[in-house]
């Protein structure tokens, strides 16, 4: 449901970096919603030098972009209580000062308006009835992922 889009330069983030702040932003993302932590996915994307500018300049300095989806219907308090955790918590697993170098921005949409899994989603706070409702395999499935193998 929630995706979060992480860019930062090529090789800034290394694979252990990248899994801490991936966990962190599902936690994050779990804990301010109530929505479970299966849900959340975290992509990572890396900007080769030349390629990522700003004021019309290559970007010099250490940033990292987190650009995170989610479904409308949350309080105002708890997306900024969620950004600025997700904020502090990029900034530490990536060694940075959150500051400056870590911008998260969220975007809404509309849940009635995506499907995943092969459902359409749920209103926030409806998840549990909706994951009720879905048939046995899906379910499974869906309930298995984040689960280590």
């Amino acid at each position: 449901m929630p995706t979060y889009y992480c860019t930062s330069a090529q090789g800034r983030l290394s694979a252990e970096q990248k899994s801490r702040i991936a966990g962190e932003i599902t936690r994050i993302h779990a804990e301010v919603t109530g929505a479970p932590s299966y849900f959340a996915q975290v992509i990572f994307s890396e900007v080769a030098a030349g390629n990522w500018f700003m004021g019309g300049v290559p970007v010099a300095h250490d940033h990292i972009f987190v650009y995170g989806h989610i479904r409308s219907g949350r309080a105002a308090v708890d997306k900024t209580r969620m950004i600025r955790l997700m904020a502090d918590s990029v900034a530490q697993a990536a060694d940075v000062d959150s500051k400056r170098a870590v911008w998260v921005y969220l975007n809404e949409l509309q849940p009635r308006q995506m499907i995943e899994f092969g459902h359409v989603l749920p209103e926030p706070g409806d998840e549990p009835a909706w994951t009720d409702a879905l048939p046995e395999a899906d379910r499974n499935f869906m309930q298995s992922i984040g689960k280590r193998r």
